[in-house]
C-alpha cells in the first residue's frame, strides 16, 4: 500500500506591525560586546562598581549595561562607553578592539546603523600584590618552623 505525505501550503502573509529596540536593549548588546574583549576588566569606573557591589550584596543585581549610555535614532544609534582596563594592556589597542566588537554586535543584531563609539577608559585595574606583613608574617612563620 503507498502511503501519501499531505503538504498543506500557506500562504505567505505581511503581518503589519512596529518593533521597537530600547535604548537599554541596545546598551545591554554593547555591553555584552565589550566584556568580551580581553583587557576589559570591567564596565564603568571604581565607585560605581563599588556601588553595584553593594546592590548585589543586598540583593539587587548590577545593571547588565553598567557603563554603557546610547542615543537611539530611529534607525541610527551612538553609542558611548566608559570602562576599566587591565593593566599592561595597550589602551588604545583596548579601545579600538572594544569599538569593532560593539560596532559589529550592535549592527548584526538589532540593524540599526552604529553612527559612533566613544570610549572612555576611566580607570585601570593593578592587582594588588600581598602586603608587606603578609610577606613578613609569612617569613617569621617559614622562620620558625
Amino acid at each position: 500500500m503507498e502511503r501519501t505525505e499531505l503538504v498543506h501550503n500557506v500562504p505567505e502573509t505581511e503581518v503589519s506591525g512596529t518593533t521597537k529596540i530600547t535604548d537599554l536593549a541596545v546598551a545591554k548588546v554593547a555591553a555584552a560586546a565589550a566584556r568580551g574583549i580581553s583587557g576589559v576588566h570591567a564596565m564603568g569606573l571604581g565607585t560605581s562598581r563599588a556601588l553595584g557591589a553593594l546592590r548585589g550584596a543586598v540583593g539587587s543585581s548590577q545593571e547588565p549595561a553598567h557603563g554603557v549610555s546610547v542615543q537611539v535614532g530611529t534607525r541610527q544609534v551612538a553609542i558611548d562607553v566608559v570602562l576599566t582596563a587591565r593593566y599592561g594592556v595597550n589602551l588604545h589597542e583596548l579601545a579600538a578592539a572594544v569599538r569593532e566588537a560593539i560596532f559589529t554586535a550592535v549592527q548584526e543584531l538589532t540593524d540599526f546603523e552604529v553612527i559612533e563609539v566613544n570610549i572612555e577608559i576611566g580607570d585601570v585595574y593593578i592587582p594588588s600584590s600581598r602586603s608587606g606583613s603578609e610577606k613578613m608574617r609569612e617569613t617569621t612563620v617559614e622562620g620558625s618552623a
